[in-house]
């Protein structure tokens, strides 16, 4: 590592009613990659735009090459060298890799107003050739994956001529093989001498890629750490300001025999080839398997999401016909998407609304005029019930943290009355102390007697909750493990099992 390129001293940014960043501390040297941890609303995210010239610090100051810089705007911390990608990529789908890469700097042709796309292509496959990638400059950003669409947002950063790159949350939505793909370039880009700074909730991954740790809690600084010295246990301390103990379920000796789900031949396409299973009053069904093994899918087809081609569902042994979400949830079925801010909330709307929405028929009078006098207390008793943390009912769910958030999309469902719930990716996206109320909350759910199924990548997750382990594989179900039996190993043969039948 060299020498120190941004210094940033005494941040402090201050939000209407919140106090977001208060004394701040960062340091990023020349060619090392600095992992930036905490809890949602640690203001991790919040530093970084300060750097990023998104957001004007209240005060404080912040040094560039030893050099005191006012970053007012991005176009300013774009002039210094400092480039940041977003969670959420800011990329033009109809438009191609190249065309990001360099919009408002195309090159242009000999006839005005006409674009040289030759030459924008030549500059797009240079940068990519840089970084040993092998993306065609020419196809639309709309047709690449989500890691390839990541590795465009690089190019561009690089493009700049970045010294200092800022990666939030770049391993949210990838697969183990693109996470690793993101590494190699961030090595590489490290041993060029630009330095890294990558925001992540997944702890585990900061052995693989950082040279140093910094923790803030409530939108201060607590300490930097040397990654290779520092456990994991104490970085979680140092995050949420206590103990975490993530218990293992309790799996009943004598489990409640009443089946609630009962899926029989489930056939859609490719994705869902005869799926057969069974969920019981309280247990935790964990559906493991690589991403794209039809996991997601089954779970849309059953709530009605998209339409089976065959297949039935039984509800308490009833049989029943499922045309569409709503019928799902006439019959005790919700749905937690994976994607909660697209499919699971209304964001504009405040807590209060969305606790309702899946129920609001139950809340009409006579008349059809809501009574807001019920909504509000069945939205406050689920509050107080899953220790939802918002500073009130009126609060827009868009200003809550993902861990919050996802207990607003479970209240939603409780207060609809399902008694099977479908959880996909639970805690994608959401810091390790909320992470450990998520599951403390299934295992509540479960010994209420819900019937839950748990959708997660995350093995030590399915492991840790599942009280049986359903693992599929290109569309099938290929193993099911009990409790006593399950392991990562056995797992993941499973989850390649038929690949490796196929190869």
């Amino acid at each position: 590592m060299g020498d120190v390129i941004v210094g940033m001293a005494g941040i402090t940014k201050q939000f209407p009613g919140v106090r977001a960043l208060d004394d701040c501390h960062f340091e990023l040297r020349h060619g090392e990659v600095h992992a930036l941890v905490g809890e949602n609303g640690a203001g991790k995210s919040t530093l970084m735009k300060v750097l990023a010239g998104i957001y004007r610090p209240d005060a404080g100051h912040i040094l560039f090459k030893g050099q005191p810089v006012e970053i007012d705007s991005p176009r300013a911390a774009q002039h210094l060298g400092i480039s940041i990608v977003h969670q959420e990529l800011n990329l033009m789908p109809h438009l191609t890799a190249a065309q990001n890469i360099f919009i408002g700097r195309e090159s242009r042709a000999a006839v005005p107003f006409v674009l040289d796309d030759g030459a924008l292509n030549t500059r797009a496959r240079n940068v990519f050739e840089t970084l040993h990638l092998r993306l065609d400059p020419r196809v639309k950003v709309g047709n690449l994956t989500v890691a390839q669409q990541q590795m465009v947002e690089i190019a561009k950063a690089l493009s700049f001529n970045a010294e200092v790159l800022i990666m939030d949350e770049p391993t949210a939505t990838l697969t183990d093989a693109e996470i690793e793909e993101l590494f190699r370039v961030v090595r590489q880009l490290r041993e060029g001498g630009v330095g890294v700074i990558h925001i992540s909730h997944r702890l585990e991954e900061l052995r693989q890629i950082s040279d140093r740790v910094t923790v803030m809690r409530d939108g201060r600084y607590i300490d930097t750490v040397q990654t290779n010295e520092a456990p994991i246990e104490g970085i979680i301390s140092m995050m949420v300001g206590r103990t975490i103990f993530e218990a293992a379920p309790e799996i009943p000796e004598h489990p409640d025999p009443t089946v609630a789900l009962e899926v029989r031949g489930l056939n859609r396409g490719r994705m869902v080839r005869d799926v057969s299973f069974k969920v019981r009053r309280g247990e935790i069904v964990g559906f493991a398997g690589l991403v794209g093994a039809g996991r997601t899918e089954v779970a849309r087809a059953i709530f009605g999401a998209d339409r089976p081609e065959s297949g039935e569902v039984y509800v308490h042994g009833r049989r029943v016909h499922i045309g569409s979400p709503k019928d799902a949830v006439r019959n005790g079925i919700g749905y937690l998407s994976e994607d909660r801010k697209r499919y699971g909330l209304a964001l504009s709307m405040d807590v209060e609304t969305n606790i309702v929405l899946a129920a609001f028929r139950r809340f009409l009078n006579a008349l059809g005029v809501v009574n807001t006098a019920r909504t509000r207390a069945t939205a406050a008793a689920h509050i107080k019930k899953l220790d939802i943390k918002t500073p009130s009912l009126r609060q827009r769910v868009r200003n809550l943290s993902g861990g919050t958030q996802q207990k607003v999309v479970v209240a939603k469902w409780l207060t609809a009355a399902t008694e099977i719930l479908f959880f996909d990716e639970p805690t994608r996206g959401i810091d390790v102390g909320a992470k450990s109320e998520i599951y403390r909350l299934l295992n509540d759910l479960a010994a209420e007697g819900k019937a839950i199924v748990m959708i997660s990548s995350e093995l030590p997750e399915i492991l840790r909750l599942s009280h049986r382990v359903i693992v599929m594989c290109e569309g099938r179900i290929s193993g099911e493990l009990s409790a006593a039996e399950m392991t990562q190993e056995k797992i993941m043969t499973y989850a390649t099992q038929r690949m490796a039948a196929v190869a």
